[in-house]
Formats: C-alpha cells, sequence, structure tokens
C-alpha cells in the first residue's frame, strides 16, 4: 500500500527521534556534571554545583511528543502490535472487512482523541495554563505536539481505510494483510 502523505509522517518521526535526541542530551549533561563533581570532591576540590533544573519535566514532555510524534510512522511501517491469529485464517474476501471494521473503530477513537486534545489545547491557551514543576512551561506547548501526533495518525488512519474500502468494494479476494518487511516509501 502506498501512502500519499509519507513526507508527513516522516517528518512526525524525525520529530519524535529529535526528541529522543535531546533527552538523551539532557540526561547525559546532567550525569556529565554530577561526575564531574564526584570527581572533584575526590580530589578534595569544591564542587561547581552545575545542573539543569527541570531535566526530568523536561524528559518526560519530549518522551511524550516523541511517542505521540512516532505514532504515524509506526503505523504506515506496520510496526503496531496487531493480534491476527484469527483473522489470518480467514479467506481474504471476509478478512478485508474485519480490516476495514478495525480500521474505522481505531480512527473513530483516534479522532475522538484528537477532538478532546484540541479542546484541551485550546482551554490551556484560554486560561494561560503553566506547568507546576521548576519549569513554567506554558502546557499548550507540549499538547500541541500530542495534537498533532494523534492527528497525523488519524490520517494515516483514514489513508488505510480508504485503501482497505476500495478493496473490499472492488475486489475482495485480492486483499493481502501488509507485513513488516513491506517498506511502504518503495512502493
Amino acid at each position: 500500500m502506498t501512502f500519499n502523505f509519507n513526507a508527513l509522517y516522516r517528518l512526525g518521526a524525525w520529530g519524535a527521534a529529535a526528541c529522543m535526541i535531546t533527552i538523551c542530551a539532557l540526561v547525559s549533561l546532567q550525569v556529565a556534571f554530577r561526575f564531574m563533581d564526584a570527581g572533584l570532591v575526590l580530589i578534595g576540590l569544591r564542587r561547581t554545583g552545575l545542573s539543569i533544573t527541570g531535566v526530568s519535566e523536561l524528559a518526560s514532555y519530549l518522551l511524550v511528543g516523541a511517542t505521540f510524534l512516532g505514532l504515524a510512522y509506526t503505523f504506515v511501517h506496520h510496526a503496531h502490535i496487531r493480534v491476527t491469529l484469527l483473522i489470518s485464517r480467514l479467506p481474504s474476501a471476509i478478512r478485508v472487512w474485519f480490516e476495514v471494521f478495525g480500521l474505522l473503530v481505531a480512527l473513530t477513537l483516534s479522532l475522538l482523541l484528537g477532538y478532546g486534545l484540541i479542546e484541551l489545547v485550546r482551554e490551556s491557551l484560554q486560561f494561560n495554563e503553566i506547568s507546576s514543576g521548576f519549569l513554567s512551561i506554558p502546557l499548550w506547548i507540549p499538547q500541541t505536539v500530542l495534537a498533532i501526533g494523534v492527528g497525523l495518525l488519524c490520517l494515516a488512519l483514514l489513508e488505510a481505510l480508504v485503501f482497505a474500502l476500495r478493496i473490499a468494494v472492488r475486489d475482495p479476494s485480492s486483499f493481502q494483510e501488509a507485513t513488516p518487511t513491506e517498506d511502504s516509501e518503495t512502493r
């Protein structure tokens, strides 16, 4: 199956990767500062006291961003866990309708989640909500990242649903489940 918005899904994956690299850099710096202080104390010198305030808060926001921004990319590349033990034994003409049903349920739930997240962002902007940790981060920033990630997932689910419906209506016996080894970028 070819996804038309692959560039958007890849952009989300790059955003997720940037979040993970930033987490790694922040934690590495924090460890390096502590290691440096321990070394200074060990040789009898005073600690520098360097540290990054709110590392755990930043890392938690970045981890959630990495998770949600990567949703569409992992779906498109068939990296989500699917339980197909029973469905795989059905004829392809019936299996395609199970696929359509599953995609409809996933899209409905994702749309509801996306709507809730957009409302959350709107309320955070309206009431000027700020995080309660060491850092005063406007909450609409991480919430917007969540909404973008879910929006990308909705788009990918919609594309897959349209494709499955097209096969279900035109030629259901030609339906084949996508496998993780198929690369949607080359097809």
